[in-house]
């Protein structure tokens, strides 16, 4: 009785008030194209926001407007460690990001990268940044004065590549595919990692972060979970319905979105069974580049589904 008690004060959590999901507005809407579009069934009453600047991302959490967030790990972490009631609860995004220059330009390793500026989305501290500035760094090169960085948004640093204003370029896929006409792909930055740091599934990218007091309702947490992982599994069976509905939210080309699926790696991992992974990418931030990562989070930092 004391089990069918429980069973119904979590229902009625999740049916009394809609969760609200914030996720990405870019790539990894793929793995939700099935709860966007109402392909996957889910127990849940579920509100699905897209955020297009870390800074909406955070206004969003700290506004407690939020149940669940996908997010850069790193950017979620640091977000902990200053005090916002963030706890991961998983990892799915592990291989997106590619270092892409023009084709005349002659790169043999990264030492090449020396007194050149490269362009990565977004802005300081997201992946492709703090990956970057670690092998800068493993490689004898000091960030911002060997290496410069400059940002701007994805679709921004595309143009300025194929016009020809940008040479090197640090940024996911599906861009990645949306500059190999005028430019070619030089370095793997998960292979460099994976290299470097001796990892196994390769950057944890992106992550399933639970908010605020939800994270005393484990029940409505692991049905979130297996909402989620529902819809990644019905996108890598639906492709082509899951790259449409993408398309429709991003409007980026079906052909080139599916293209770019070939270099793009999505598996979602529950936070209990990466930790040892996330931690090792912390720690290693934080002995080359403390600023990307000035404080590694405690245990608390790491939600349990149970």
């Amino acid at each position: 009785m004391k089990k069918i008690a429980v069973l119904l004060v979590l229902l009625s959590v999740v049916w009394a008030y809609a969760v609200t999901f914030i996720n990405p507005y870019g790539p990894t809407i793929f793995a939700v194209a099935g709860l966007l579009d109402k392909q996957v069934k889910t127990d849940m009453a579920l509100d699905i926001k897209l955020w297009k600047t870390m800074d909406e991302a955070t206004a969003y959490i700290v506004a407690k407007k939020v149940n669940f967030a996908a997010l850069p790990v790193v950017f979620g972490a640091n977000l902990y460690t200053q005090g916002v009631d963030v706890r991961l609860v998983g990892v799915y995004s592990w291989r997106l990001f590619y270092l892409v220059t023009t084709p005349d330009f002659d790169y043999k390793g990264i030492q090449s990268l020396k007194g050149q500026q490269v362009y990565t989305a977004q802005g300081r501290g997201q992946t492709a940044d703090v990956v970057l500035r670690y092998l800068l760094a493993d490689n004898g090169l000091e960030p911002d004065k060997d290496v410069t960085f400059a940002y701007a948004q994805p679709q921004e640093i595309v143009a300025l590549f194929n016009s020809g204003k940008v040479k090197v370029a640090a940024v996911p896929e599906p861009f990645v595919t949306m500059m190999l006409s005028k430019g070619k792909i030089v370095m793997d930055l998960q292979d460099e990692w994976n290299k470097a740091t001796g990892t196994k599934y390769g950057i944890p990218i992106t992550g399933i972060f639970v908010t605020g007091k939800l994270q005393d309702y484990a029940g409505t947490v692991r049905l979130f979970q297996k909402s989620f992982m529902d819809s990644l599994s019905w996108s890598y069976k639906n492709i082509d319905k899951a790259v449409d509905i993408t398309n429709k939210q991003l409007g980026i080309p079906a052909n080139v979105l599916k293209a770019s699926l070939d270099r793009s790696y999505y598996m979602y991992v529950p936070a209990g069974d990466c930790k040892e992974e996330v931690l090792n990418y912390f720690k290693k931030l934080n002995a080359v580049y403390p600023e990307g990562m000035p404080k590694i989070p405690d245990d608390k930092f790491f939600f349990a589904v149970k």
